[in-house]
């Protein structure tokens, strides 16, 4: 088994957009949000050819200073990310993101990098920053589903817990389908990009089910969080809109 991914040349990377340009055009012709998913592949584009240059970077550096600092880029991105959903936004409800990103988030990264792995360095850039993306992007989307859905049952006047317990139920749904489709529908990137380098196809395996756990657990314990706190710091976005509150 060969242990080397295939060089992809620029012309073979331009092939990989003509389904989304078709995807683009059909939602410029239904008349749908066809700019915002313009530049939303356009900075996708932007961003990761310059993290690409920036993780060879960060890859190569000795100081535990400069991992830290990227994590922190991380969490306050991933944080105020995550409320772009929301109508209503304030440095409150941003705290309360950041919080329950950074600690559940947090928790979950030390937790596999620490203990689970075996690492040379307790900051090894190769491991502890693309895990920590894995963690934090998950934990982000999740985090926005649970805000978004407790937001519209206030909304509808339902009352603190049940709006909590809805904008649980709905975030988790990814999650569990996830988990569901794993092996069946879906060989996760991680696997995959393991097999496609050359790893034997089992121990691919075993580090794919601590992805899966790590990705579940930071997930839905950072919604948790987001639902549990914001009562208490930041009381206005818990409220009823329009109405009163009755936490």
């Amino acid at each position: 088994m060969s242990n080397s991914l295939p060089t992809i040349s620029i012309a073979a990377l331009s092939i990989a957009f003509v389904p989304t340009l078709l995807l683009l055009l059909i939602l410029w012709r239904w008349s749908q949000n066809w700019q915002q998913a313009v530049y939303a592949n356009a900075r996708m584009f932007v961003q990761l050819l310059a993290i690409g240059y920036i993780l060879i970077l960060v890859f190569e550096t000795d100081r535990a200073l400069v991992v830290l600092l990227v994590l922190l880029v991380m969490l306050v991105a991933g944080a105020w990310i995550s409320l772009q959903p929301l109508p209503r936004r304030s440095s409150r409800l941003l705290l309360v993101a950041l919080a329950a990103l950074a600690t559940c988030g947090g928790a979950v990264l030390v937790t596999v990098t620490q203990w689970v792995l075996d690492l040379p360095r307790w900051y090894e850039p190769r491991f502890v920053v693309p895990l920590a993306g894995m963690i934090f992007a998950n934990a982000m989307n999740t985090m926005s589903l649970a805000a978004e859905r407790f937001e519209e049952e206030r909304k509808r006047k339902s009352s603190y817990s049940a709006a909590r317990g809805t904008a649980l139920h709905a975030a988790m749904i990814p999650q569990i389908n996830a988990l569901l489709a794993v092996g069946l529908v879906a060989l996760p990137g991680m696997m995959t990009g393991q097999i496609l380098s050359g790893t034997d196809p089992l121990v691919a395996v075993r580090y794919q089910i601590v992805v899966m756990c790590m990705v579940f657990s930071s997930g839905g314990l950072s919604a948790v969080a987001y639902l549990s706190w914001l009562p208490h710091l930041a009381p206005e976005h818990a409220a009823v809109v329009g109405g009163d509150s009755t936490l």
